[in-house]
């Protein structure tokens, strides 16, 4: 190469450096008027209509948005609009009705038009997870607008995670309201908080979630966004009641077709013929004209939201039921079959309370008077299983000198029998008394019909000696959480619990246990003290049939218990907590309290053995379950020992104690 050639080459590169520098002259200006630019003056609403594509991972109708399929859903969307002044908006509601995808909407209206730090928050970080698999990122992949601005998960430095999207001037960040790390990891200008009354008490001791994540965007002042959506639980700690009662209340009204009268949609204007749910239409409360289920949509359209309340002027709340669910969605025809269902079974009320009308559910915490309970014992023999009692299970409860276990057979509709309430003395520290344990296990319990049945799962306490429980626990097969549900495949399970005071469902989750770094595979199952407490006090105050009832043929209402001639200490136990609403931190909280005069080793040992039958299938079992029961002890005849110890005696002997329980156990060949 001549010595000719290198001014051209210096002018060569001389040119891809001035190209470098206006090329980045270019996009550092492009960026400057970006970040110069005013917030959009589309609506939420707009947007999502002109954008958001369903997709069909997620939806029931995959394909594009259309707000006239929800009309109701287009002023709490466009309360959400950087240009609108609300700052918050809580909209309580029932299922069915689209108000988490009205907050997904606003998540895409944030990344394509409004960026920004933005916080979405789920009752659990699992929860959180996962709707970001089934929710977000197919919206993310469906809408190119999106597409465009948050890159593929799979590329290198992408900033698009499972928890956590970045786009062009923001970040959208996924978390669980059970983590206080997730609440406080950024401030957001924007903050969903969807299923609120799902949320936990109490955030790793730094209080209120929402507080929590509300303090998140305090430095955004009068330019946050906030929106809490849920369907309400329980009256007296819901969340996302107290919220609404905080704000302007504001209710949906849709005109007559007849008479033009706009009202609010109450389910006691909902008329039907008794066992007819199908025949199911709405009375219009003014001219009581019967309004048909295709009419819904027209009134839906001409609907409006009116306040009912002052507020405080930068709140506004929104409640709404399942019978606004648009037409082939959810119906009125669905809303009196589940309300049909729940008269016949109390247990299915709250749901109905809840999921379909968008209210709060009001329960009765007090535990029954011991007394009603002691007055209402039945004849069968301690130790024997009526007849109606299809499967056994048992509750231990652990104290430093004694095991106390509760051994309850479960039928059909959750009717339940005491068989057996068992006190084994001893130091728990010590091998003896967990052979007495053994031997309860292993036993076969007589049965009315002839037959024997054995203890399908015994839940045993590890909040207290949890090391020697663990070690007892570990002999014996154990359940498996399969996720939707738990399955015990083999009789004699035996499950170490720990109670909670979570009130989302009676199983919250299993846990590997701490055993001192040798783990094992043992699994702790967490179990909700709140929830059995407040089903089983419920099912104590289930009125008793009279004997010409029982003649008649009549059946024991759904969750009935029946107990034998225990003395009167069970029964004080049994009933020794009560729940008490206090202020914790400044906001509502349900907490169970003893009675300081009683014990309460009784009731925690129903709550383990209620526990148990969960385990094993009784909140799943279907009809062809039940009949397989049924089969399995008509096969056996009775022989005569068993008719011996089943035969109805004249006068129930009364344990009056449970030392005295302990004492006739001594008798017992089976221990």
């Amino acid at each position: 190469m001549s010595d000719s050639t290198y001014p051209s080459l210096a002018t060569s590169s001389q040119r891809s450096i001035d190209s470098e520098f206006y090329e980045g002259a270019l996009e550092l200006e492009k960026a400057w008027k970006e970040g110069i630019k005013p917030d959009p003056m589309l609506l939420v609403s707009q947007w999502a209509d002109e954008y958001r594509v369903l997709s069909p991972k997620s939806a029931a109708e995959p394909g594009r948005w259309r707000t006239q399929r929800t009309p109701y859903l287009q002023e709490i969307m466009d309360c959400l609009s950087v240009s609108s002044p609300v700052q918050r908006v809580v909209f309580m509601k029932g299922a069915q009705v689209g108000g988490t995808e009205a907050g997904n909407n606003w998540i895409g209206y944030v990344i394509h038009m409004a960026p920004g730090p933005m916080m979405a928050v789920s009752p659990t970080v699992e929860m959180a997870k996962r709707n970001s698999r089934q929710r977000i990122d197919p919206q993310l992949e469906d809408v190119p607008e999106l597409r465009a601005r948050v890159a593929p998960a799979r590329s290198r430095d992408s900033g698009n995670t499972v928890l956590s999207k970045e786009f062009p001037g923001g970040v959208l960040v996924m978390t669980g309201a059970n983590s206080a790390v997730g609440l406080r990891s950024m401030p957001a200008r924007y903050l969903f908080m969807d299923e609120v009354d799902g949320y936990p008490g109490d955030v790793e001791g730094e209080g209120d979630p929402i507080l929590l994540a509300e303090r998140r965007s305090a430095t955004f002042a009068r330019r946050r966004k906030i929106l809490l959506v849920s369907t309400p639980t329980i009256k007296s700690t819901s969340r996302i009641q107290r919220e609404f009662e905080s704000s302007d209340q504001r209710y949906f009204y849709v005109p007559c077709p007849s008479c033009g009268h706009a009202q609010p949609l109450r389910f006691s204007q909902l008329r039907w013929e008794e066992g007819k749910p199908e025949t199911a239409q709405y009375c219009c409360e003014s001219c009581e004209a019967l309004i048909a289920e295709h009419q819904k949509t027209e009134m839906l359209n001409q609907g409006f939201w009116q306040a009912t309340a002052e507020g405080d002027g930068y709140t506004q709340g929104y409640h709404l039921s399942s019978l606004y669910s648009p037409v082939g969605w959810f119906s009125w025809e669905d809303a009196a079959r589940v309300f049909e269902s729940a008269q016949q079974n109390p247990d299915l009320m709250k749901g109905f309370v809840n999921t379909v009308l968008g209210e709060s559910y009001e329960e009765e915490f007090e535990a029954p008077e011991w007394e009603r309970l002691y007055e209402r014992r039945e004849s069968y023999s301690v130790g024997v299983v009526p007849e109606g009692g299809l499967f056994l299970t048992a509750g231990v409860d652990v104290q430093r000198d004694r095991l106390e276990c509760e051994v309850v057979a479960w039928g059909r509709n959750k009717e339940s029998w005491s068989v057996d309430y068992l006190v084994l003395d001893g130091d728990t520290a010590q091998p003896e008394v967990w052979k007495k344990l053994d031997k309860v296990l292993s036993k076969d319990w007589p049965h009315a019909l002839g037959s024997t049945l054995p203890i399908r799962v015994m839940c045993v306490d590890s909040g207290y000696a949890t090391q020697d429980v663990y070690g007892w626990v570990r002999q014996y097969p154990q359940a498996v959480w399969g996720g939707a549900g738990a399955r015990a495949s083999q009789p004699r399970t035996v499950v170490a619990i720990k109670g909670r005071d979570t009130e989302t469902a009676l199983i919250l989750n299993v846990s590997k246990a701490d055993t001192g770094g040798k783990r094992r595979g043992l699994r702790v199952w967490n179990v909700s003290g709140p929830v059995a407490k407040v089903e089983l006090y419920r099912w104590l105050k289930l009125p008793r049939l009279t004997d010409e009832e029982l003649a008649t043929g009549e059946s024991f209402a759904p969750g009935t218990c029946h107990f034998p001639q225990y003395g009167e200490e069970y029964f004080k136990q049994l009933t020794a907590e009560r729940r008490i609403i206090r202020m914790h931190k400044g906001f509502p909280k349900a907490t169970w309290e003893k009675d300081p005069a009683r014990n309460n080793e009784a009731l925690d040992c129903r709550v383990y053995a209620r526990a148990a039958a969960s385990i094993y299938g009784l909140d799943r079992f279907k009809e062809v379950q039940w009949k397989r029961f049924e089969n399995a002890l008509g096969e056996t005849k009775q022989s005569p020992a068993v008719e011996r110890e089943t035969a109805q005696p004249t006068k129930p002997k009364a344990i009056n104690s449970f030392r005295q329980r302990a004492s006739v156990m001594a008798d017992d060949p089976y221990l």
